[in-house]
């Protein structure tokens, strides 16, 4: 009755558009894509599609999974992603099924470890992880802050200055680059990423296309970056006017010095002047720079949280 098969690039995108709008488009923080979108998103250098299967009912199309694999990760470690069942298919067993072609996927490749994620109220994925063995690894938080009312001299560093980057040349794409991989080269998860990972992300997202990038100098020293997007679609769709914080990160000899505060609040600002009327972001709540407490000294609450899950092949 059910049929797994391999995601066919090249006819297959519009099942995967189908399937992904049918299945996460009740999620606050995620809205329907479309299939320029999907073709946009195969042009981006991390992009695989060796690891995405398509379940068939009887024929019919039933549901998808992403068992993905980022070859430039030297950890062997690959990641179940976009797990979807219609919602006609639910309760017939096609998750599970999907779960298991996924590991065995992933496996057969050569990973150690399989992760995975859930929202901490999303009960029946987090059944289908937990009845496979996945342990909780850590959280992470979706968190939010209204800009009615954005508060200054609360401890930001004025001694820095803030520069807008220039993204229509390569010079500060590359400084973006370098910054984001010297302050996150800690943090869970992390694999230095690409010139043209950065380049895709900020000039070819089909997300956040309205971007907008800066740093924190002190004197001619780039000492830390910014960046907040907005995403009009999903604005639109779930008729909010939210603006993200989508990246923000300061070299260690120079943190607790109030530059991580005055590149929020500008960034904040920043939303606010685009008409936004919320700012969000995601935080990994053992981030070892204790950013949390950084986003909740400026008036962020969670939103909801993530648990990350973890399964040894």
């Amino acid at each position: 009755m059910l049929e797994i098969r391999p995601f066919r690039k090249g006819f297959d995108e519009e099942l995967f558009v189908g399937i992904f709008n049918a299945c996460f488009g009740d999620y606050d923080d995620i809205r329907a894509m479309t299939i320029e979108e999907m073709k946009k998103m195969e042009e981006s250098p991390v992009f695989s599609a060796e690891g995405i299967f398509i379940a068939e009912w009887n024929g019919e199309i039933a549901g998808m999974v992403n068992a993905y694999i980022d070859k430039l990760r030297e950890e062997r470690k690959g990641f179940i992603q976009s797990l979807g069942v219609l919602p006609r298919f639910r309760g017939k067993g096609a998750a599970k099924k999907l779960v298991e072609k996924a590991l065995e996927s992933l496996k057969m490749r050569g990973m150690e470890i399989a992760e995975t994620w859930a929202q901490t109220d999303r009960d029946a994925c987090i059944h289908i992880f937990e009845s496979f063995g996945f342990k909780k690894v850590r959280t992470t938080s979706m968190m939010k802050r209204n800009l009615e009312n954005i508060i200054f001299n609360i401890g930001e560093n004025m001694t820095v200055t803030i520069r807008d980057a220039k993204l229509t040349g390569e010079e500060d794409i590359k400084l973006l680059n370098r910054l984001d991989n010297e302050t996150f080269k800690e943090h869970f998860n992390f694999r230095p990423r690409t010139i043209e990972e950065t380049k895709y992300a900020i000039l070819e997202n089909p997300w956040f296309q309205r971007q907008k990038w800066f740093f924190a100098l002190l004197g001619n020293q780039p000492v830390g970056y910014a960046g907040v997007g907005v995403d009009e679609r999903l604005n639109k769709e779930k008729s909010v006017k939210w603006g993200w914080i989508l990246d923000i990160g300061v070299l260690k000899p120079f943190r607790r010095k109030g530059i991580g505060k005055r590149l929020m609040l500008h960034g904040m600002q920043l939303l606010k002047s685009f008409g936004m009327e919320d700012a969000l972001l995601y935080v990994d709540d053992l981030n070892p720079t204790n950013a949390i407490k950084l986003y909740e000294s400026l008036g962020f609450k969670v939103l909801r949280k993530n648990i990350v899950y973890q399964l040894s092949l």
